[in-house]
């Protein structure tokens, strides 16, 4: 018997994640996700938590909320612009811009090197002797979102790879006579369960944001996951319809916030010099290693007051992102059995008196 045809539902599916505003709860982790669509600099979102708590549902689910980017046609790199830094439109210059969904690249454990970074294409080398370049995931993740799930079961040279190439923006291949260089700017996104391993602390304190992500107890909202996810592969297209609105909302959100961060000037956006010391008086507290705590603390709450239409960033700003921007970058202290939660938010609290 020939295999039937996917029904029109199942086909929408594949083609349509699930709606970023229907993600029942998670408020932290959908946040994280918003505030670097805002700003990437932050340094990519670190997901550890119980299987099926809808990790990658969400990271697909706001790729897909955000607006389409364009590229030059044809480019494997996802190039803005027929630039000569990129191998692509130097080679082919490409006139005309397409436009192409947000890219969620999902990086597979057992990935190669040459498969992350690109290699000598074998195909063209051996049937017309020419030596080009096959552009990796690293390329095709480029403006957009490289997920891997069980990052914590990812080979260590793999993730040093990585993170050097998400901190530089950019990927260098040099091997078998190819030297090639091109932009490579993506949110690294990694999730893993934490009962199956750790990361190493320098790897850990490389990512911008770290989250803990439960399983709800909440029968109530249990239920609303289960009532939701049930309505959603029942009917997909009027589940998308229902909740078309509240993304396209959200999305003109993200999309103000990411124009105010551009525009921001001197005169327009404050940071007063109290939200400096904040920063610097909490990383002191909590014995942080290094300064990248409180750049990543500082880059957050700036994030989350564009997205929040204000002014100047605020010591609030600061509390609210603290938890995620600081839990994994706390020295281990046998001496305190205390979550990395519970010691942030007693920081917060004995630091700013509340």
């Amino acid at each position: 018997m020939g295999r039937s045809k996917p029904s029109r539902n199942s086909q929408a599916r594949m083609t349509q994640p699930f709606p970023f505003s229907a993600i029942v709860g998670q408020d932290e982790m959908k946040l994280a996700l918003i505030l670097t669509a805002i700003d990437p600099t932050i340094g990519g979102v670190l997901v550890f938590g119980d299987r099926g708590t809808g990790k990658s549902t969400a990271v697909r689910a706001l790729a897909a909320l955000l607006p389409p980017i364009e590229v030059m046609e044809g480019c494997p790199y996802n190039s803005a612009t027929a630039s000569k830094d990129c191998p692509h439109c130097a080679e082919a210059k490409p006139t005309r811009q397409v436009s192409r969904p947000t890219p969620v690249i999902d990086l597979p454990l057992g990935a190669t090197e040459d498969r992350v970074c690109g290699a000598l294409d074998l195909e063209r080398a051996l049937t017309r002797g020419e030596k080009a370049f096959e552009p990796g995931l690293l390329a095709a993740a480029n403006r957009g979102y490289l997920y891997i799930d069980e990052v914590n079961l990812l080979e260590d040279h793999i993730v040093d790879l990585l993170l050097d190439v998400a901190a530089s923006g950019e990927n260098v291949v040099e091997r078998e006579g190819l030297s090639i260089r091109h932009a490579a700017k993506f949110v690294l996104v990694g999730s893993g369960n934490p009962e199956e391993g750790e990361l190493r602390p320098q790897l850990l304190d490389r990512f911008g944001l770290s989250l803990e992500i439960t399983t709800p107890t909440d029968i109530a909202q249990r239920v609303e996951v289960i009532r939701r996810r049930d309505a959603y592969e029942t009917n997909t297209a009027a589940f998308l319809k229902r909740w078309r609105a509240q993304d396209t909302r959200l999305r003109k959100a993200i999309v103000a916030a990411v124009r105010r961060a551009k525009d921001a000037s001197d005169d327009s956006f404050k940071i007063p010099q109290a939200v400096y010391e904040d920063c610097a008086r909490l990383c002191v507290a909590l014995g942080s290693d290094g300064l990248r705590g409180e750049l990543t603390l500082l880059r957050a709450a700036r994030a989350l007051a564009f997205y929040e239409d204000a002014h100047e960033v605020t010591r609030d700003h600061l509390k609210r992102v603290a938890p995620m921007a600081l839990r994994h970058r706390l020295r281990r202290d046998p001496l305190d059995e205390a979550s990395s939660t519970t010691r942030v938010e007693r920081a917060i609290a004995e630091t700013f008196g509340d």
